[in-house]
């Protein structure tokens, strides 16, 4: 069983590069992050090659976080701002042979909002594929965004499907899907075709997986059996000091 570490919530005191080497000393086999772009690749690549370990994901810009913005590729009207948003993530990801990008919606619904995110998504499949990166969207459950465009795993289901790029997948985060459909172990099993990464945090408090209403050693030992081998990525929030919430990783990196 692998592990990649999500620095925009573990080690979030810490400047990127830092919180990378926190990483890898804590035992996880790869990281991602959120919104790297304050940070020089430069500086994130040194990290990485130091310490060895993949970045699997980054996601584009949420806008303007301030005025309550969570993603652009779904808001009709701001269809530039979402593409430039889309190239500076594949640029920056492409300097660092990060595989993933994750592109946010945002806030917004209606037929505008569907068809503006679906061009979207085709415009950053199409740029992505020479690059080798995958193109992902992931639903948010509806307590913690609501009004976010993308809430289920069907609705993104008929957004891939609808598209028909290879290279676009479902970010299958088990806090979100639990919080909005339940039924993890048949959900995953039955859109594993279309799987690109998964995370994951107790419900309903979104911390570390040793407590809550799911059962991760059942979670993880059945991806195992349906061939899930990449590593999966730790989206918790810690309550104190990350390094205090690692008990729950021992038995894995053990067993």
């Amino acid at each position: 069983m692998m592990f990649s570490a999500n620095l925009g919530f573990l080690w979030s005191e810490l400047t990127l590069p830092d919180a990378i080497r926190a990483a890898k000393s804590a035992g996880f086999d790869a990281v991602e992050c959120h919104w790297p772009y304050d940070t020089p690749v430069t500086d994130v690549a040194k990290a990485l090659t130091e310490t060895g370990l993949p970045m699997l994901g980054l996601n584009t810009r949420r806008g303007d976080v301030a005025g309550g913005e969570n993603g652009l590729s779904a808001l009709a009207g701001r269809e530039a701002d979402a593409r430039a948003a889309i190239d500076e993530a594949l640029a920056y990801a492409s300097a660092l042979k990060v595989p993933n990008v994750h592109v946010m919606a945002g806030f917004a619904q209606g037929e505008a909002a569907a068809a503006c995110f679906a061009a979207n998504l085709d415009y950053a499949c199409q740029q992505a594929a020479p690059l080798g990166i995958t193109i992902l969207i992931e639903p948010l459950n509806r307590y913690d965004a609501p009004g976010y465009f993308l809430q289920t795993t069907t609705q993104a289901k008929d957004i891939i499907t609808g598209l028909g790029h290879d290279n676009l997948k479902l970010m299958f985060d088990c806090y979100h899907v639990q919080l909005m459909e339940g039924d993890l172990s048949h959900r995953v099993q039955d859109l594993m075709p279309i799987i690109g990464h998964v995370q994951f945090a107790s419900v309903p408090d979104r911390g570390a997986p040793d407590h809550g209403e799911v059962n991760f050693d059942h979670i993880f030992a059945h991806l195992a059996a349906i061939g899930y081998s990449a590593p999966l990525g730790a989206e918790y929030k810690p309550v104190g000091p990350t390094a205090e919430t690692l008990g729950w990783m021992e038995k894995y990196l053990t067993a």
